[in-house]
């Protein structure tokens, strides 16, 4: 029986959070970079008149998070499976469940790039892209569908990575992923002229070397789940165990793509292409706080996981609490940055007056809820960490689904687009509010020593 992962029911628990998050933090926060640094390269390739090519790439990031979110599906219910399973000491069920992982990564991936690629003007259309954007947003994707196996598989393998503990590992190929996208940018946007189809050929070559990278390193044998060519099988049940827990996953990534479609629909009737383009750059600003959060939480998975498998109750408690502290301090820290040097970050991308003037606005109203943006990632989290599929879905969709997209319709029928910019902070504090009341009862559940979490 293999024990590489018993350290995550050994080890001092506040050490072991560190240890976990740290290295997936630093990674998230290069990944945070990899969505910029397209829309800088292109912004400089266009010179002046930027903007449509700049809200092109707005709007077909939520189509390129579409397809991630298939990654993501996989990889969080692999990866919470896989803990829990390592904790039970059952590796011949971890090894199923990353045999599936593998082969439904390539079923799902040629389902999705048929529809997309036929219908694509019309997918970017209802996305909400208009007559100025949109042949930038098409030429942008068709690349990035076509790679669309390696985001889908380079995604669920590190969440799977980061459920055997190995966060330095996804921490590399993150670092790997980003610095190959920082280098290879420039060379097909200006070196080969290609714009922003350039942009997307550098983005969709640097997930393919991690992709493969990481195949190799389980092909090799050298991680605590071996990979078994028998695995490769579906297997019904280990499918809607995975689709159980990680749809609320996909929920939420689908729900943002579904909030971006109604945002910027609204966007362009109250303000154009601009506020097209000063959504998706504050988006990107923005991810430089939430991704890190985000980052903790895949920390706390393993973590959480492998105690729930093994009935250490005390140390998923002590986890919880002291994730809970960490994410809503940096939450406030992100804040504060943005507010001091909100001009200075928008003007990196544009100098377009109109741009800088409305994105000043709609960031310093945005960010506002940021600081209690953790507690919801944290229980979304640790409820997928111990299976309980019903609260993390509802977790999982309620920011974006539940409480952002109504709130935008109506702030923004009554005060046009600083209702829509204030519809952020809101739905941020109505999750909190909900988060806390379903983490709470967890807590209370933990307290009497019992194991199951409605």
């Amino acid at each position: 029986m293999d024990e590489k992962s018993d350290f995550l029911g050994k080890d001092n628990v506040r050490k072991l959070l560190f240890k976990l998050s740290t290295p997936i933090i630093i990674g998230m926060m290069v990944q945070a970079l990899y969505n910029v640094v397209d829309t800088f390269f292109v912004g400089m390739a266009y010179g002046e008149d930027n903007v449509p090519a700049i809200g092109g790439l707005s709007i077909a990031f939520p189509v390129q998070m579409i397809i991630i979110a298939f990654g993501i599906v996989l990889g969080t219910g692999g990866s919470s499976i896989i803990s829990r399973a390592l904790g039970a000491r059952n590796n011949e069920k971890a090894e199923k469940v990353m045999g599936n992982v593998f082969s439904l990564s390539f079923f799902l991936s040629i389902l999705i790039a048929v529809p997309c690629l036929l219908y694509l003007e019309s997918i970017l259309k209802i996305f909400g892209a208009t007559d100025g954007v949109l042949p930038y947003a098409r030429d942008y994707l068709k690349y990035v569908i076509l790679g669309g196996i390696f985001f889908v598989f380079g995604v669920a393998i590190q969440n799977i990575v980061r459920s055997e503990g190995n966060s330095r590992l996804a921490m590399n190929s993150m670092l790997l992923g980003g610095g190959l996208n920082i280098i290879l940018d420039p060379v097909f946007i200006f070196v080969y002229g290609l714009g922003v189809e350039g942009a997307a050929i550098a983005t969709v070559l640097s997930q393919a070397v991690v992709s493969l990278w990481l195949l190799l390193y389980y092909l090799k044998g050298k991680g605590t789940v071996h990979f078994r060519s028998h695995t490769l099988k579906p297997d019904s049940e280990v499918i809607k165990e995975i689709g159980a827990i990680g749809t609320g996953s996909f929920i939420m990534e689908c729900s943002s793509s579904f909030m971006m479609i109604v945002l910027y629909n609204i966007l362009a009737i109250y303000g154009g292409d601009v506020a097209i383009a000063v959504l998706g750059i504050v988006m990107k600003i923005i991810s430089f706080i939430f991704l890190p959060l985000l980052g903790m939480g895949f920390g706390l998975q393993p973590l959480v996981g492998f105690n729930y498998g093994a009935k250490k109750y005390d140390r998923i408690v002590e986890a919880v609490k002291m994730s809970l502290l960490i994410v809503t301090a940096f939450g406030l820290f992100g804040l504060l940055v943005i507010y001091f040097f909100a001009e200075k970050l928008l003007i990196i991308f544009s100098t377009n007056p109109e741009y800088l003037q409305m994105g000043k606005t709609a960031l310093m109203i945005m960010v506002l809820g940021t600081p209690l943006i953790g507690l919801n990632i944290v229980a979304s989290i640790f409820f997928q960490a111990v299976g309980r599929a019903k609260p993390a879905f509802i977790l999982s969709i309620s920011r974006q689904l539940l409480f952002l997209i109504p709130s935008v319709v109506i702030l923004s029928r009554c005060y046009g687009l600083n209702g829509a910019w204030a519809a952020f902070p809101v739905s941020d504090l109505l999750a909190f509010i909900l988060s806390g009341f379903l983490l709470f009862r967890a807590y209370k559940v933990f307290e009497k020593g019992k194991t199951y979490i409605s």
